[in-house]
């Protein structure tokens, strides 16, 4: 009996396209405090991190702060929209 060869290629490709960015948008409504400290919350960032992409945001008017699959992402964009951001998963 011969095993099935897998492609590990393929397969890394497969996964690579299940995945997803949320992406933050600039508003004139949030602090940059507030961002910040949501996306420590939701998202996980460092400090560090969390300022860099609050200021991504601002100065460009987006910045994907996670990514991952949708069933990752969706609570997390949940969770910023009912803190009033703007966010979509692309």
């Amino acid at each position: 009996m011969t095993k099935e060869k897998i492609d590990p290629s393929n397969h890394a490709h497969e996964q690579q396209e299940n995945i997803l960015d949320l992406i933050l948008y600039n508003d004139d409504v949030n602090t940059f405090d507030f961002v910040i400290e949501t996306l420590v919350e939701v998202c996980k960032h460092n400090q560090e991190q969390a300022e860099q992409c609050a200021l991504i945001a601002h100065m460009k008017g987006r910045c994907p702060v996670r990514n991952g699959a949708t069933d990752i992402l969706t609570p997390m964009k949940s969770e910023m929209t009912n803190r009033g951001l703007i966010v979509t998963i692309e």
